[in-house]
């Protein structure tokens, strides 16, 4: 059993044969994933879903993250194929649908002329300089204007998951904003009210600690500080989004 978790169990360690040996790497993966979900290969592997496998994805994810913040390159490589191996999985079940099938070939294809398409500074003609931009932050606000006019968004905000932890999805909202030129005045906070005594650590000019002592302060006023912050970057992008179709 080859998990979705790119862990092996002790059966898997047997001496096999390699599907596609004389294939590139990415083409002996495909194999190598085709042949665990055929019929004959891996029980587990054949009755995975799109659905049952969200949590590896998410998992891999996290574990990609982990590994580049403890500055673990070996480890970032290892993490980075399990989460390949996601996305190749994903494929291969979507070859089996019957009305819609697309596989890897598909996926890959679809990415390259969205990069090439969202990306007219690198890729278009020279003489095009309506589509040039000279820094990062005019190439985010090209990506953004490209990306809603692909996709026929209502509004700069559409399309930032409600999936995102909170503490993400608020900064998500707040660079989104930013770049196209919104402001709606924050949620002012209520007055603290007295709270039991709590390890709550001194801010001082750190921002990671700062955050920490507002988690503890929620936590020692019996309050879900994710829910808080959720609620709060809600009722903020209503703001933001009656911002944008205000005349101005």
């Amino acid at each position: 059993m080859a998990r979705a978790d790119g862990d092996l169990d002790g059966d898997a360690r047997r001496p096999v044969t390699d599907p596609a040996p004389d294939a590139d790497p990415l083409r002996r993966l495909v194999a190598v994933m085709d042949r665990l979900r055929s019929p004959g290969g891996c029980p587990w592997d054949a009755e995975q879903t799109h659905a049952s496998l969200v949590p590896y994805v998410l998992e891999e994810a996290h574990e990609v993250a982990d590994a580049v913040e403890r500055g673990d390159r070996a480890h970032l490589r290892e993490e980075l194929g399990d989460l390949l191996l996601q996305v190749v999985f994903h494929a291969r079940i979507a070859q089996e649908d019957p009305d819609d099938p697309w596989g890897v070939d598909e996926v890959a294809d679809e990415l390259v002329a969205k990069l090439v398409r969202r990306h007219p500074h690198v890729f278009a003609a020279p003489e095009d300089d309506a589509e040039r931009v000279v820094d990062a932050d005019g190439v985010n606000r090209q990506w953004d204007r490209i990306k809603g006019e692909e996709k026929g968004r209502a509004s700069v905000l559409d399309g930032v998951p409600l999936a995102l932890g909170a503490l993400a999805r608020a900064q998500k909202i707040a660079g989104r904003a930013e770049r196209a030129g919104l402001t709606a005045t924050t949620p002012a906070p209520a007055p603290a009210a007295p709270l039991p005594a709590a390890p709550v650590p001194t801010p001082g000019t750190d921002l990671g600690a700062r955050l920490l002592a507002l988690v503890l302060e929620a936590r020692a006023a019996g309050l879900d500080a994710e829910g808080e912050l959720r609620r709060t970057a809600a009722a903020w992008e209503s703001d933001l989004r009656a911002a944008e179709v205000r005349p101005a």
